[in-house]
């Protein structure tokens, strides 16, 4: 098989998996893709995972990536909240969740990290339509629970260090939405995290 047949036949994903080559070529030589890499024609994120060079890797690829490299999963903790403009540092490492074990890759397009959470708390998230791909992402409320689920800020002072931006807060987490997903966590710890937050931004 030629390059140029390969990429018209994949140039809609924006990452592409062994699986997915052998769906459209079930008889695919996989040494073609050693050779192309050679050729800076396409580019390994991790084992059996590819992009083409030229793809642009800006935040939405890197968010599909971390989508498709380790499923199920989908973007939360820093990567989310600063998305959504909750807490004011840029974010470099892309987080996620999953109900697979926790794991972090670092590869040529970027660095990746997953949090595992079991199966009934892998929920609240919504789906982000960009370019033709679709991206899996905390909403806002959920995001907030991810992190203080996850991380350990048992004071005012530790979470009054993460400068949760208070206007944006407010303005976009539902906090009906909000106290439902907590109790789904079933956690005392979270709850008193939360109750912190609230203090914190006079909610």
């Amino acid at each position: 098989m030629n390059y140029l047949t390969f990429e018209k036949s994949l140039r809609e994903f924006h990452v592409f998996s062994i699986k997915d080559i052998n769906k459209k070529y079930p008889d695919f030589d996989n040494r073609r893709l050693v050779e192309w890499q050679q050729k800076s024609y396409i580019q390994k994120i991790r084992r059996e995972y590819y992009c083409f060079q030229e793809r642009k890797k800006d935040e939405q690829f890197l968010f599909f990536a971390a989508n498709k490299i380790y499923s199920p999963s989908y973007v939360s903790m820093e990567s989310a909240l600063a998305y959504y403009n909750l807490i004011p540092e840029g974010v470099f490492l892309i987080t996620s969740i999953s109900t697979r074990n926790t794991a972090s890759y670092n590869t040529p397009v970027g660095d990746f990290s997953y949090n595992h959470v079991k199966t009934v708390l892998f929920f609240g998230y919504r789906l982000l339509l960009n370019d033709s791909v679709t991206i899996k992402i905390a909403e806002p409320e959920k995001v907030i629970l991810d992190y203080l689920y996850l991380k350990k800020l048992n004071s005012e002072d530790d979470i009054g260090a993460l400068r949760f931006n208070e206007i944006q807060i407010k303005e976009i987490v539902d906090f009906h939405k909000l106290d439902k997903y907590q109790r789904i966590f079933n956690s005392k710890v979270l709850d008193k995290r939360i109750k912190l937050l609230k203090e914190i931004i006079n909610a």
